[in-house]
């Protein structure tokens, strides 16, 4: 396909800008991942979803992504200020696990796997790659090291710190730059180093006697905002085109991993940064310190499809807040409903997708991934009479390929629950190019008497005789 023109919202210019590759036909994007101390809440998978979509649109336009999502493994602090107990020891603690790397390992295995499982119950597509911080130590303390040499680092009774005077446009982005007449606590939530040079300096080096790893300043782990920059400079070079995350990374994570990165290798970091707004739960960010960590399974538990909260998240634009209630979910999943059974009416055979339709829906999707409009349309253009059923079908197919709401794979009603389990399950694995895991599950789907053929129009199941 063409390249197609894309605007996106950049908070560091706060405007929309039409999107310009480094290296035209692709794109390098990079999305602050999770902390594997405990499983994720909703609100933290919005910001998934959210990066979901932005990659499928990228391609929908024409671009190869490489797309990096982070797993931090350690460093990230209780305070994003850089106070309180590593996040990982923490979840070590509360498992009653001894607080050893080995044990460390464990704790980030399980919590890894289960974020895997939420992302593709979401139908969120397996990024490019998926590094851990620990995996990338020595990297982590090169960087450091460059920054030493260089004058921004200076070291403390318990760790080395970054200098942000050193820094005249430390905070430019979402404005919150010195110059912007902001004083040094609005960079931090609480501070309780009096050794630190400046309230908004941050860790790049923590020492630890109890956990980590050596450094020629001692034994210790690195800062959560160096793990980010190291990984995402290995993956995707000094310099990438779009950074992403939730609005809370702005003041102080993501301004850290600006200034860090920018100072040690005097180039850009990314030229495109995107952030996603909350999901709020009774009027009150969701989080688990204010309790309300609701996580997937919680959906499921409550009888939810993961997709519903998908598409719930889909009415709504990214940068804007959401309410969740269980009211709202619950007309998500009706909704959602609706529209794969109404797929599922239009028949199957042959079909060519409406041109016309498929315009609209990219200028949609190009004015700063609006999907809200979208998915409206996508309402709007099944009750159009002078389009034939296999060609609306074909339509939604490809809308589909930015949506995510895995119409193309939904299983006729009549199939036994058994049989469509495995039918979802293989469906899982071709999405993700296992074609072991779906071969030994189509000769599953056979011995239970069914036959699968793999059609543009998603698997066609048929009792054998």
């Amino acid at each position: 396909m063409k390249e197609q023109s894309l605007y996106l919202f950049n908070t560091l210019t706060k405007q929309k800008e039409k999107f310009l590759p480094i290296k035209s036909g692709w794109a390098g994007m990079y999305n602050c991942g999770p902390t594997v101390y405990d499983y994720v809440h909703i609100g933290n998978l919005r910001a998934y979803v959210f990066a979901d979509v932005l990659r499928r649109t990228l391609e929908w336009s024409g671009y190869t992504v490489r797309q990096i999502i982070n797993i931090t493994d350690v460093g990230h602090l209780t305070s994003d200020a850089d106070d309180g107990e590593d996040k990982m020891t923490k979840g070590l603690r509360r498992e009653g696990l001894p607080v050893t790397i080995e044990a460390m390992r464990e704790l980030a295995e399980k919590y890894t796997r289960a974020f895997e499982e939420d992302i593709s119950a979401l139908n969120i597509l397996h990024p490019t790659a998926l590094p851990r911080a620990t995996e990338h130590i020595s990297e982590q303390i090169e960087l450091i090291k460059a920054l030493e040499a260089k004058g921004f680092a200076y070291i403390t009774s318990d760790g080395v710190y970054f200098d942000t005077a050193r820094d005249p446009n430390y905070g430019k982005l979402g404005g919150l730059s010195a110059q912007a007449g902001l004083s040094d606590e609005s960079f931090v939530r609480a501070d309780t180093n009096s050794e630190k040079k400046h309230p908004r300096d941050f860790a790049l080096w923590k020492f630890s006697p109890e956990l980590g790893w050596g450094s020629p300043w001692g034994k210790g782990f690195p800062g959560w905002h160096i793990e980010c920059s190291a990984m995402s400079m290995k993956y995707l070079g000094e310099t990438f085109d779009i950074h992403t995350g939730g609005i809370d990374h702005i003041p102080i994570h993501h301004n850290n991993e600006i200034a860090q990165s920018e100072n040690a290798t005097n180039a850009p970091l990314a030229y495109y940064w995107l952030h996603s707004a909350f999901v709020n739960f009774k009027s009150a960010k969701m989080a688990k310190s204010a309790g309300g960590f609701i996580t997937r399974k919680t959906l499921e538990e409550r009888g939810f499809n993961s997709v519903s909260y998908r598409y719930w998240l889909l009415t709504a634009h990214y940068r804007s807040p959401l309410e969740f209630t269980w009211e709202a979910l619950d007309g998500a999943q009706n909704a959602l409903q609706r529209l794969k059974n109404r797929f599922l009416e239009l028949g199957s055979g042959g079909g060519a997708p409406s041109q016309v339709y498929l315009k609209k829906f990219t200028d949609f999707l190009s004015d700063d991934l609006n999907t809200p409009q979208a998915l409206a349309l996508v309402w709007n253009f099944l009750k159009n009479p002078e389009i034939s059923d296999l060609d609306k079908k074909a339509t939604l197919i490809e809308f589909d390929k930015v949506l995510g709401l895995g119409l193309a794979g939904i299983v006729p009603t009549g199939i036994p629950p058994d049989v469509a389990k495995l039918i979802e399950k293989r469906e899982g694995a071709r999405k993700h190019d296992d074609w072991q895991t779906a071969d030994e599950l189509r000769r599953e789907i056979e011995h239970l008497g069914y036959s699968v053929k793999d059609t543009d129009t998603g698997p066609r199941i048929q009792k054998m005789n």
